[in-house]
């Protein structure tokens, strides 16, 4: 299950611990139900490529992802026949051990756009956490949860139209 929120931002965030930064390329199979992949490479570390579904849902959705190989996922790449969306994502370090992962998208072209996550244990922590608690009030200030077209599967839709050409 992920629980998650999101807010659109400009900028990367001041002031916080950056533990991770990867570098990653994502396209669509499907929008409805998304099923993506992903490739995430983690600066100074490993390469993963990932398939995942996600189900219905706004704060909370069922999600599966699983790891597949180079070959699988260059494979699915040249399925979809559209250019992959490639990604920038910076990890913060908040207090209470969350994580706020911002992500740089489609850098350097007309429809580039940051965006910001935090994903949650439980809704209840979700609904009660306050971006004031760690700092980020005027960061965090555009909240875009669960409203539509702020999805990246929208996205897709908007910059590359219906996947595989359809």
């Amino acid at each position: 299950m992920e629980i998650e929120r999101k807010w659109m931002v400009a900028g990367w965030p001041q002031g916080l611990p950056c533990t991770e930064t990867y570098q990653m390329e994502q396209g669509y199979i499907s929008v409805r139900p998304t099923v993506r992949i992903r490739r995430e490479a983690l600066a100074g570390g490993k390469t993963a490529w990932v398939l995942c579904f996600k189900g219905a849902g706004l704060l909370a959705r069922e999600e599966i992802e699983t790891e597949i190989d180079e070959a699988l996922f260059g494979r699915l790449a040249a399925l979809i026949g559209k250019p992959l969306i490639p990604k920038t994502r910076r990890g913060y370090r908040l207090p209470g051990g969350l994580t706020l992962e911002v992500n740089l998208v489609d850098a350097g072209t007309p429809t580039e756009f940051m965006y910001a996550e935090v994903e949650f244990a439980t809704e209840q922590q979700a609904l009660s956490w306050e971006p004031a608690t760690a700092g980020l009030r005027a960061y965090l200030a555009q909240e875009v949860t669960g409203k539509p077209g702020k999805s990246m599967g929208a996205y897709w839709l908007q910059t590359r139209g219906e996947p595989g050409g359809q």
